[in-house]
């Protein structure tokens, strides 16, 4: 089930989402803009956790020792490849 939310855009608005209907990206205006909600939620998403990623390498930098274990198991890994 669908819930109308009344909304408004201006003509230039209207024109670009007309045009991505014209272009398949949805089959109504309803569709496109559900389909850029969808695509801004998700960016919000990767976007903070891109912020969360950051924020830890901050809080607890990368040391010598953990390039040594990254390199281990990266040979360990492609050695344990079956090419």
């Amino acid at each position: 089930m669908t819930t109308p939310v009344p909304t408004r855009f201006t003509d230039d608005e209207l024109a670009l989402i007309d045009e991505l209907v014209d272009e398949g990206i949805g089959e109504s205006r309803s569709a496109v803009i559900r389909r850029g909600v969808h695509h801004l939620a998700d960016s919000v998403r990767r976007a903070r956790v891109g912020a969360a990623i950051a924020l830890s390498y901050r809080e607890r930098p990368q040391t010598p020792d953990d390039d040594e274990l990254a390199m281990a198991s990266a040979i360990a890994m492609t050695e344990a490849e079956p090419w």
